[in-house]
């Protein structure tokens, strides 16, 4: 049966290919509000046509949210996690074709959304089709949860949760989730994550004058611009140490299976450096201690900083106002509420109780066990699909909204997509392979295929 939905996968893949088009040329900006609503209604119907029971949700401030139902022959139930919105697809200039209409080239699919998220939800749609086609029916349950406003971090999941939390809890209750994102190595073997980092995105804002004055006054007026990097340097120092007194104390270790797991994705760190073509990475760090740090370790980082005069040319002026966005990487038992508040009382301890601390999102982090039986039946599935080993790791260095899932619904959730290292999310030419996409496919008829069987 699983052969003959492969072969019919591949069969189909120009009509997944065309589904995928269709998807990526809507565009659905959540952070300039472009096309959302247009968007949750062609995603609606792209599961009504796979023959899901949809129920579109208003969210108060929000995007719409897509559910959608079908249920199989066995006990079993799947639960896949995505989100219709994309990036900005500026700066236009470095695009090579038009990131809202889709264009082929050298087996690769570039648009806005093809990897991040569109590529993963259309494989998971083309996945069911295909087994319908063969089996006439589903040999689980299928539930979808699709949002609107991931890309600008989910402000309003978290209340909407509470507020239809009977309503979800049996709408998605569910055995395991597949998450939005996930792909293959450089190399290409299939990689899957357990969970995310939590994340707190403030903005520092220092004022000095009531308007921008002559460089000249910088003798006697206070400079905002100053200010902000002189209190900008007491949160951290140059052996990427955050100083933020209790900063590490809600910090959970990570467990013996967790830092094992490094050791199965040494290598990626060497193609990542070359091909962001930077000499080493901070203090140094390679193999199991790169992947430490980046996947089970908090980090803070700079995302932008504006003040006074930034044009060609010289101007000599002493800016009135200087800004600072930042954002906080969180791992497991770290709570953005509390790293705010101890934040704001470090600031004021030193001396910086003036500068305005303004949050734009926050999300808690998110962790399935690496023992969970979910994950090693996906990991076991990827195997058969890819031919290689599958690298299974304990998380993902960015943030979403998976917390909900796993710690409010309580299930177990892992990643897996249709992504690769060369994918270019949130930057122009975002593409997926052609034949990671088919691949992906396979991988989720597989996963269902496997669930039928394990009770």
């Amino acid at each position: 049966m699983i052969e003959s939905i492969k072969k019919d996968i591949t069969e189909h893949l120009d009509e997944s290919i065309s589904d995928l088009e269709r998807l990526c040329a809507q565009p659905s900006i959540s952070a300039q509000n472009i096309g959302l609503d247009t968007c949750s209604r062609l995603v609606q119907s792209m599961l009504d046509e796979a023959g899901l029971e949809t129920e579109v949700m208003s969210v108060p401030g929000g995007p719409p949210i897509v559910t959608g139902v079908r249920k199989g022959t066995s006990n079993q139930t799947i639960l896949f996690y995505d989100h219709y919105d994309v990036q900005p697809p500026e700066p236009l200039e470095l695009w090579t074709s038009d990131p809202f209409k889709p264009q082929i080239r050298d087996e690769r699919f570039f648009a806005r959304g093809a990897s991040d998220d569109k590529g993963n939800l259309a494989a998971r749609i083309a996945a069911i089709k295909a087994y319908m086609r063969i089996a006439g029916d589903l040999p689980i349950s299928v539930k979808f949860f699709v949002e609107g406003e991931e890309e600008v971090g989910s402000p309003h999941l978290s209340d909407f949760f509470e507020a239809n939390a009977s309503h979800l809890k049996n709408r998605l209750a569910a055995d395991g989730c597949i998450w939005e994102g996930g792909g293959v190595t450089w190399d290409g073997s299939p990689v899957m994550h357990l969970g995310l980092k939590g994340i707190l995105y403030l903005e520092l804002e220092a004022r000095g004058p009531n308007r921008d004055l002559h460089s000249s006054y910088g003798a006697v007026v206070p400079n905002p611009a100053w200010t902000l990097m002189w209190a900008l340097s007491t949160i951290k120092d140059r052996h990427e140490k955050i100083l933020i007194p209790g900063f590490y104390d809600d910090v959970r270790e990570p467990t013996r299976e967790e830092l094992l797991s490094l050791n199965s994705n040494s290598n990626e760190d060497q193609s990542f450096r070359e091909d962001i073509g930077i000499e080493s990475f901070v203090e140094g760090a390679s193999g199991s201690s790169y992947g430490k740090r980046l996947l089970l370790e908090p980090a803070c980082s700079i995302c932008g900083i504006q003040s006074g005069y930034t044009g060609h040319g010289a101007k000599t002026v002493l800016p009135s106002i200087a800004k600072a966005k930042i954002d906080f990487r969180l791992v497991p038992n770290q709570r953005p509420e509390d790293i705010k508040r101890k934040l704001k009382d470090h600031l004021a301890k030193e001396g910086f109780d003036s500068i305005k601390v303004t949050e734009h999102g926050s999300t808690y982090p998110a962790r399935t066990p690496m023992n969970s039986q979910w994950a090693k039946l996906v990991q076991q599935s990827a195997e058969r699909v890819y031919k290689k080993t599958a690298t299974l790791l304990p998380g993902i260095a960015g943030s979403g909204p998976m917390y909900p899932f796993t710690d409010i619904l309580h299930i177990p959730t892992i990643t897996t997509g249709v992504g690769y290292p060369d994918n270019r999310i949130h930057a122009p030419n975002e593409n997926i392979r052609l034949e990671d996409y088919m691949r992906n496919i396979m991988h989720i008829a597989d996963i269902m295929h496997q669930m039928s069987k394990s009770r």
